[in-house]
């Protein structure tokens, strides 16, 4: 029987219990791909990240990301809480770490009060959502959705989301349904298996609230989601005629886990490329035994 270190860290907050919970092995070494898909299962949390040693000896490491049903391409919040971890360890030079990931390479900043990550890929959209639809699976009026700026659109810079504006009060009371995902999923079978996740975000003030429903994939209501985040930054800058534009994020109000995600967006020879960061406290502790 071996045994394997893990440690947990609330991500994108300054206090424990606040932010998006993450479970890290830091040596992953011959844990079996169903071994990785089982420990994030038992988990049960948003994400779970396996560190292994990475192909080319200039990057980091490898990182592997799983939900509770697959493993994942690229995510926020397990980057920001690995990197802060391996930071933690060492393991960054000059304040910077390189993850090879499936999207690609990730590289994670490490300053004082926290981590902040570059999405691996530049924004690309595709299918539009009907207004309806969505609607319908987070139990809102369709004229609750916001489309001045842009209709519900599938976005991505690593790792896909459907974003939609909505109104401050609608966000608020947005309850997902899980047969209408199912029923929307059929119709945008290119998420992946299992996914249908829905970004829904409100203006408010000077910052930006947001929520975030995964129920295909096991996650309900997600706390802090940065893979969201970034596209959104991303998106919301194409609409502009800026250089550049940063945005606070403010997630997890109503599950209890308020989270602050500092995002930016900027324009790159290859498209627009977005950030995001946030703080990191460490929560649990310990070993695995298989």
């Amino acid at each position: 029987m071996k045994t394997y270190e893990f440690v947990t860290v609330d991500v994108f907050t300054d206090r424990r219990f606040g932010g998006n919970p993450l479970a890290v092995f830091p040596d992953a070494q011959s844990l079996s791909d169903s071994e990785m898909q089982s420990l994030a299962a038992e988990f049960n949390l948003s994400e779970t990240t396996f560190v292994l040693p990475p192909a080319d000896p200039a990057h980091t490491a490898r990182v592997r990301i799983f939900n509770r049903t697959a493993e994942m391409p690229f995510a926020g919040h397990p980057n920001v809480g690995t990197g802060w971890v391996l930071a933690g360890r060492g393991r960054a030079r000059n304040g910077v770490l390189r993850f090879e990931e499936i999207a690609g390479l990730v590289e994670v900043q490490v300053e004082d009060g926290g981590v902040t990550i570059a999405a691996p890929q530049p924004l690309s959209l595709g299918a539009e959502m009907p207004v309806d639809l969505l609607a319908g699976c987070v139990g809102i009026a369709p004229g609750a959705v916001v489309v001045a700026a842009h209709r519900p659109v599938m976005a991505s810079v690593g790792n896909s989301f459907v974003v939609a504006e909505v109104t401050p009060d609608a966000l608020t009371r947005t309850v997902p349904d899980v047969a209408r995902f199912r029923e929307a999923h059929r119709e945008f079978p290119d998420l992946g298996p299992r996914r249908l996740p829905l970004y829904l975000y409100a203006h408010d003030g000077k910052v930006l609230r947001a929520r975030m429903f995964s129920p295909l994939s096991g996650t309900v209501e997600d706390a802090a989601t940065g893979s969201a985040a970034t596209p959104l930054a991303a998106l919301l800058l194409s609409l502009t005629g800026d250089q550049e534009r940063r945005y606070d994020i403010v997630q997890g109000v109503e599950m209890g886990r308020p989270s602050l995600l500092r995002a930016s967006a900027h324009r790159a020879a290859d498209g627009i490329r977005a950030s995001v960061g946030g703080g990191c406290v460490p929560v649990l502790k310990g070993e695995v035994s298989l």
